[in-house]
């Protein structure tokens, strides 16, 4: 099966795997909004709630994907409400004709206000308890956060690609390979735990008991901000604003590390090349076409130009600090 390959993976195999496995649909599937795996509501004949997902394949290894199960499993026995897999016989992590899936409770809510000040304290306290788990142990197989993978292989892969039209290249590739030096240079984290990885308002659904996580296909290591700063927004005030917020409920739980405020930048810039990239890489699963007409266009390009741009500004700007006048 190739790597992108999700042609096989039709209903009826879909509906096969879960009966294998003990779980009965009496609905049809829903497709959720997930392009890197294939994800799908249904109900049981007791209109119980699922979600099942299944895995894009040699995307993770499986030792890889239990190391993501067994991780949610420890944080939801410390009663942290991030949403564990369903276990049929102690297992978690099934198999079906060369694919690997998962199914799930199903949990709604609505989407997190990144500039709710009141959910920002709530989301620190919810954060520093996962980080205190997370710095218990190390993960064995699953990576980490490295510029090696974000950036260089990243911008090897747009290059590759072939997708940047050739007369913005020189552009392009002019200002990615400063973007990429200085964002290297930049990113030396001294401390790195377990972490959710991906920790962005799509992610965390808000209900009246408070905030929850659904999903953990992107835990990594890495250090305590990537966890943080990806619910900032707006000017730097701003930012500083919800940032002191965060971490007013963070430090009930797990210490933060002031010195990593530095890799804010450096962080986004791999966040912003490895997306580039993960398009590109990602480009023949139908899926992807259909989802978003506006990539390898030439006015994506042209604005891309500009954002790294953009960035190469920010990373030269001093840091946040915690600290008045700084």
């Amino acid at each position: 099966m190739s790597v992108f390959d999700f042609t096989t993976l039709s209903p009826d195999l879909i509906l096969d795997g879960l009966e294998s496995v003990g779980f009965y649909p009496d609905s049809g599937l829903l497709p959720l909004n997930s392009y890197e795996n294939r994800v799908y509501q249904f109900h049981d004949e007791q209109k119980t709630k699922y979600v099942t997902k299944f895995y894009r394949p040699q995307r993770w290894s499986e030792t890889q994907i239990r190391e993501e199960h067994a991780f949610g499993f420890e944080l939801a026995e410390d009663e942290l409400p991030v949403v564990a897999p369903l276990k049929r016989d102690g297992e978690s992590l099934f198999d079906f004709k060369g694919y690997h899936f998962a199914v799930y409770p199903c949990r709604g809510g609505r989407i997190f206000e990144v500039d709710n000040l009141d959910q920002l304290e709530w989301m620190g306290r919810f954060v520093g308890r996962i980080h205190a788990r997370g710095a218990q142990q190390p993960f064995e197989s699953r990576p980490g956060f490295n510029s090696e993978e974000f950036l260089h292989q990243a911008k090897q892969v747009i290059f590759n690609s072939g997708f940047v039209p050739d007369t913005l290249s020189n552009a392009f590739f002019t200002i990615l390979d400063q973007v990429v030096a200085l964002a290297d240079e930049q990113y030396q984290p001294t401390n790195e735990i377990r972490l959710h990885g991906d920790c962005h308002a799509g992610n965390i659904l808000w209900t009246d008991d408070g905030p929850h996580f659904v999903d953990l296909d992107d835990c990594r290591s890495g250090p305590a901000i990537q966890d943080l700063w990806m619910m900032l927004s707006g000017d730097r005030q701003q930012q500083l604003l919800q940032l002191d917020t965060m971490l007013m409920g963070y430090e009930e739980f797990f210490t933060f590390e002031t010195d990593q405020l530095v890799l804010i930048e450096s962080l986004r810039t791999m966040r912003i090349v490895n997306y580039m990239a993960w398009l590109c890489k990602r480009w023949q699963d139908p899926a992807f076409p259909r989802n978003f007409p506006w990539f390898n266009t030439e006015k994506y390009w042209e604005q891309q130009i500009l954002m790294l741009k953009e960035q190469f500004s920010m990373l030269q700007q001093p840091p946040l600090s915690l600290v008045p006048g700084m």
